[in-house]
C-alpha cells in the first residue's frame, strides 16, 4: 500500500470519502442476460442536483469490464459517449459484451443503463504488459500540492450546497495550480489548466481500481480550459454545460493515491462545445494516461 503523508487534514472524512467511492465501484454481480452479456449493479454517490456525475458512471463501466477480463491484462483504453442524465438516486445496471478475447487484447461494450435506456455506452480495450517502443511528453515544472490549497480551503466558507459539496463530500484532494475557475474568472484568458489530485486515503493494491479511479477523477475539471479562455466560471449565471464523451488512454502503471498532476488544454471550442484534453503524470514525471472529452458548454448570449 502506498505512503499517504497526513497533511489530508483539510479533506474532510477523506477516509470516509474514499470508503464511500469504493462503495460505488464495488459493483453486485446479476449474472447474465438473455444476450449473453454479463450483467452488474450499482449504487450512485449523492449529488446536490440529483444527477449521477459522469466519472463515477466511466469509473463502474471500467470495473464492470474489467471483472469479465482474464488477471492481468490491464486496461488501456476506452471511447465512452454520456447519451442521458443519470438519476443519482437510482441503481445503475451494467451490461458487459465481451467483443473479443485474443492472444494479447480483449475487447468489452459496456452499456450503463438506467430505466431500461443507456446513460452512457462504452468500448475498452485491455492488453497484456509487453515490450515496445518508449517514450514520453515531459512534465511541466509546477509548485508542489503541498504548496497549494485544499478545495476546502478555498470553498468550505461558501452557504452553497453546491459549494459545500465541492469542498467538503468530494472524494478526491482536488489543488489548483492556477486559482480555480469556481466564481473568478482567470484575467488571463488561458485555454490551459493543471490540478494536482489524489485520493484523500490510501487504496487497496488493485490495479484495476486504481485505473477505474483515475477514469473517474478524469472527469473533473477538464473542461475548465475552455471555461477560461472565454472569462466563464462555474458560478457564470445561465451556464449549462455536460460531458458529451470521453477518451482515454492508460500508458503506465498508476497509483491514485499519490500525487498526480493534470494538465489540461482546451485547443478549441465551437458550436455550443468544448474541446479538454489532458495529460496526468505521476510526481516523479511519467506520462501515466491522456485523456479527451467534448462537453456541451452554453453561454447566455447578448441580446
Amino acid at each position: 500500500m502506498s505512503e499517504h503523508t497526513a497533511d489530508t487534514d483539510s479533506v474532510p472524512d477523506g477516509a470516509a470519502l474514499l470508503r464511500g467511492l469504493l462503495g460505488v465501484l464495488d459493483l453486485r454481480d446479476a449474472g447474465t442476460d438473455d444476450r449473453g452479456q454479463d450483467l452488474f449493479v450499482g449504487d450512485s454517490q449523492p449529488q446536490p442536483h440529483g444527477r449521477v456525475f459522469g466519472g463515477q458512471v466511466l469509473g463502474q463501466t471500467l470495473v464492470a469490464a474489467g471483472r469479465t477480463v482474464q488477471a492481468g491484462r490491464p486496461v488501456h483504453s476506452m471511447h465512452g459517449y454520456f447519451l442521458r442524465p443519470g438519476d443519482s438516486n437510482e441503481p445503475i445496471t451494467f451490461a458487459v459484451e465481451r467483443l473479443r478475447d485474443g492472444r494479447s487484447f480483449s475487447a468489452r461494450r459496456v452499456h450503463a443503463i438506467q430505466f431500461d435506456q443507456p446513460i452512457l455506452s462504452m468500448i475498452a480495450s485491455f492488453q497484456d504488459p509487453s515490450p515496445g517502443l518508449d517514450h514520453q511528453d515531459v512534465m511541466p515544472d509546477v509548485p508542489a500540492p503541498e504548496d497549494l490549497p485544499t478545495t476546502a480551503e478555498i470553498m468550505g466558507h461558501i452557504d452553497h450546497p453546491v459549494a459545500q459539496y465541492w469542498a467538503r463530500a468530494r472524494p478526491m484532494d482536488l489543488r489548483h495550480v492556477d486559482a480555480p475557475v469556481y466564481w473568478q474568472a482567470d484575467p488571463d484568458r488561458r485555454a490551459t489548466n493543471a490540478v494536482w489530485m489524489r485520493t484523500p486515503a490510501p487504496m487497496p493494491d488493485d490495479p484495476l481500481l486504481h485505473r477505474a479511479v483515475l477514469g473517474y477523477a478524469s472527469d473533473y475539471t477538464l473542461l475548465e480550459s475552455a471555461l477560461r479562455r472565454h472569462g466563464v466560471t462555474w458560478a457564470t449565471k445561465g451556464l449549462k454545460a455536460a460531458s458529451l464523451d470521453h477518451a482515454m488512454w492508460w500508458h503506465r502503471d498508476v497509483r491514485v493515491d499519490e500525487w498526480l498532476l493534470y494538465v489540461q488544454a482546451s485547443p478549441s471550442a465551437s458550436g455550443a462545445r468544448g474541446l479538454g484534453t489532458g495529460r496526468i503524470f505521476s510526481r516523479d514525471g511519467r506520462l501515466v494516461a491522456t485523456v479527451a472529452q467534448e462537453g456541451m458548454l452554453r453561454v447566455p448570449q447578448p441580446a
